[in-house]
């Protein structure tokens, strides 16, 4: 089932996403919870889904642990997204890595404008790292009766060189985790083919984030380096039954003209169908 992440178009309000979701054909939506109260009120997302006929079938924890009125641990943001899910009737959340050092997150105005990450080499665990850790996954997700997908996450550079700033980011870690959610541009990041990663880890991913990668993460999936056609193409062979949620960002797209955007949705929503069904 093909899905449009909220997150692909954060600057844009979500009954905007929803009905530019709605016009071009996708069939759900993955919601990206964020500070904004609409992003997590489970009463006018329910309505929102039902005006635009829309189900929401994926919710995504917070990235950050400033949401208000929500727990800055992260263990306590994923029992509290799993809660939310139970009440949309969503029945995946997808949920990241726990950060391995601590860090100072920067950004640069010069030439070349970036952001960037200053690692500080102490260790950083906790009650999320212990429960990934021991493999207690199962356990929560048999209390909230909800799927919980661990996402692989993408290199940072620290004097050129790609690092993980994340526990369990290798793809043999991974195997840990009885679900997955496999992020294609977060593999291009590290150089890693994703037809050739999902063949690895195809048994445990039951949702993907699409989109590819030339240099900049999240670009349209047809607009990179990535071989995302030839993967779809592996995963319908497979027979895979999840869910593929198109997640791009919104410098991806001319976010200024609300038509350019909704041609490119589109044009991704056509991609994918073309290639998932050829398999």
């Amino acid at each position: 089932m093909l899905l449009l992440s909220t997150g692909s178009l954060y600057t844009y309000g979500l009954p905007r996403v929803c009905a530019l979701a709605a016009d071009a054909a996708y069939a759900g939506i993955e919601v990206v919870v964020d500070y904004r109260q609409d992003t997590r009120d489970p009463t006018y997302l329910l309505r929102l889904s039902q005006e635009h006929r829309l189900p929401i079938l994926v919710i995504h924890t917070p990235f950050v642990p400033t949401v208000p009125g929500w727990p800055a641990d992260p263990l306590g943001r994923l029992r509290r997204t799993l809660a939310l899910a139970q009440e949309l009737g969503a029945g995946l959340v997808v949920a990241h890595l726990p950060f391995r050092i601590h860090g100072v997150v920067g950004h640069w105005y010069g030439l070349h404008p970036r952001r960037f990450v200053l690692p500080i080499p102490w260790p950083l665990r906790g009650p999320y790292y212990d429960l990934l850790r021991d493999g207690d996954l199962g356990n929560l997700e048999k209390q909230f009766g909800t799927t919980i997908a661990v996402e692989n996450m993408p290199a940072h550079r620290f004097l050129g060189i790609p690092i993980s700033v994340y526990w369990f980011n290798r793809l043999d870690d991974l195997t840990r985790f009885p679900h997955l959610t496999l992020d294609t541009t977060h593999l291009g990041t590290w150089g890693m083919d994703p037809v050739e990663v999902y063949g690895r880890l195809r048994e445990r991913v039951v949702h993907v984030h699409l989109s590819n990668y030339d240099g900049k993460e999240h670009r349209l999936p047809s607009q990179g380096s990535l071989p995302l056609g030839q993967l779809l193409q592996r995963m319908a062979k497979d027979g895979y039954q999840g869910t593929i949620s198109v997640e791009i960002d919104p410098s991806a797209v001319k976010v200024e003209d609300e038509a350019a955007v909704l041609e490119a949705l589109q044009r991704a929503l056509v991609f994918c169908r073309r290639h998932f069904s050829s398999g």
